[in-house]
C-alpha cells in the first residue's frame, strides 16, 4: 500500500481511529457543511454531498449529526463560513504531499501548515509543483486471505475497475463515487475490508526503505492530520508492511 491509504489502515488496526473519532466527526461535519452550502442539501442532486455523507456513515457518524451539518450548510441553521484551500509540500525523503483544508481563517491555517513542514524536516512547495501528479480515485484494501476470483466478481459487479495484489492485501480501484458501493458489496459477502476511501492517488511512487526516514514522514503525516483545519493529507510514499508496523 502507499501513502495515506496505508497509514489509515495501520491506524485502524491499532485502534487509533476510535480514539480520534470525535475529531474525525468534526472534520467530516465541516465537509458536509461546505458540500451542502455549495450544491444544496438534497443528496439526489448534489453528488459531492452524497459522497461525503456516505463517508460519514461509513465512519459511524450518527444521522442526527449528519442532518445538523446539512442544515448548517444549506442555511437552515447557523454555521461557519469555510473556504477550501489545498497546500502542497515535501516531507523528508522528497515525498510529495497534498494537504486539503477547510478553514475560516486562511492566514492561521497557512501558517500552521508551513510550520509543520519546516519544523519536521519538510518544505512547502509552490502551487502546482506537487498537485499535477495526483488524481482522485476510490481505493479499497481487502484482507489477502480471500480468493482473487471471488473478490473480482463481487468488486467488478459493484463498480470497481481494477484489482491487484499489494503485499498481504488486495487493492481495489474504482471511480471516487463508487468506493462505498464496492465496500458495501464486499462486506455484505462477509469479506474483510481494511480501508475504503475516495482519495488522491499519485502517478509516481517513492519507495522508502529506511526506517528513520519513514518515521520522519509519519511525524509530518500525524502533525498535519492532527490540525483541526486539515481534512485530508495525500502522499506518494510506499513503505513496507514491516517498517510500517514497527513505527507503532
Amino acid at each position: 500500500m502507499s501513502g495515506h491509504s496505508k497509514w489509515a489502515t495501520i491506524k485502524h488496526k491499532k485502534g487509533a481511529a476510535d480514539k480520534a473519532r470525535g475529531k474525525l466527526f468534526a472534520k467530516i461535519a465541516r465537509q458536509i457543511e461546505v458540500a451542502a452550502r455549495e450544491g444544496g442539501g438534497d443528496v439526489n442532486s448534489n453528488a459531492t454531498l452524497r459522497t461525503v455523507i456516505q463517508k460519514a456513515k461509513a465512519g459511524q457518524m450518527t444521522n442526527d449529526a449528519i442532518d445538523r451539518a446539512v442544515k448548517r450548510g444549506s442555511g437552515e441553521a447557523q454555521g461557519e463560513n469555510y473556504e477550501s484551500i489545498t497546500y502542497e509540500g515535501y516531507a523528508p525523503g522528497g515525498v510529495a504531499m497534498l494537504v486539503d483544508t477547510l478553514t475560516n481563517n486562511r492566514n492561521r491555517t497557512g501558517a500552521d501548515v508551513r510550520n509543520i513542514f519546516s519544523k519536521l524536516g519538510g518544505a512547502m512547495a509552490e502551487p502546482g509543483a506537487v498537485g499535477w501528479q495526483f488524481s482522485r480515485r476510490g481505493v479499497i484494501y481487502v484482507g489477502g486471505s480471500t480468493g482473487e476470483d471471488e473478490i473480482m466478481l463481487l468488486a467488478l459487479d459493484a463498480g470497481a475497475e481494477d484489482i491487484s495484489r499489494d503485499g498481504s492485501s488486495w487493492k481495489i480501484l474504482s471511480e471516487p463515487n463508487a468506493v462505498y458501493d464496492v465496500k458495501t458489496a464486499l462486506e455484505a459477502a462477509g469479506i474483510e475490508v481494511l480501508s475504503a476511501e475516495s482519495t488522491m492517488v499519485s502517478s509516481t511512487i517513492i519507495e522508502v526503505t529506511d526506517a528513520e526516514t519513514a518515521a520522519k514522514i509519519m511525524k509530518v503525516m500525524d502533525a498535519l492530520e492532527d490540525n483541526d483545519d486539515v481534512q485530508d493529507v495525500y502522499a506518494n510514499f510506499d513503505i513496507s508492511d514491516e517498517i510500517m508496523e514497527s513505527l507503532g
